[in-house]
């Protein structure tokens, strides 16, 4: 358990999907975590499941992919792992060379926390972000998630820290 928190739930599950707007363009999709903020409640996050649609096959010396992410707070672009308010992402490419052969290469980091490690990320505030978004596809992609994990109840100064770490990573 992390320091400072209480669990006050079991482990659950949260599901979501989101579809682009139109094909390749940045689409998002506020996940309702219905956290009980008097209560200084939060979300733990234990475990991340992206699964994107694979991208389309284009010609000759045209790659293609779809980027997904999870994230803490509302963004502009789908971002990485690199970025403090992203928890999980996954991407689905096909890098096709000069000919017209393509290969497909799939990535999702990180599916659960380490061993040594109690949880990938805590969310503060009631919300997270599902966001998606293609590259030089002809057709709209989806991406379904499930994300694991537990409410639990933080003393006054943790949850500040907490909700005020977040809202400055956006």
């Amino acid at each position: 358990m992390p320091t400072g928190l209480k669990a006050s739930s079991s482990p659950i599950q949260i599901s979501a999907s989101v579809t682009e707007t139109a094909a390749n363009t940045l689409t998002s999709e506020q996940i309702d975590l219905t956290l009980n903020v008097l209560d200084n409640e939060v979300f733990v996050v234990t475990q991340i499941n992206l699964d994107c649609d694979a991208p389309d096959y284009a010609a000759a010396g045209t790659s293609t992919a779809v980027d997904a992410t999870v994230s803490t707070t509302s963004r502009t672009s789908v971002g990485s792992i690199a970025d403090q308010n992203v928890l999980g992402s996954a991407n689905r490419q096909i890098i096709v060379g000069a000919t017209d052969a393509g290969v497909a290469f799939d990535r999702e980091d990180p599916l659960f926390s380490a061993l040594e490690m109690d949880y990938l990320g805590i969310i503060a505030t009631n919300n997270a972000f599902l966001n998606i978004v293609g590259t030089n596809n002809g057709n709209v992609k989806q991406v379904r998630a499930r994300i694991y994990g537990f409410r639990a109840t933080a003393s006054s100064s943790v949850y500040a820290a907490l909700v005020q770490s977040e809202l400055l990573s956006a």
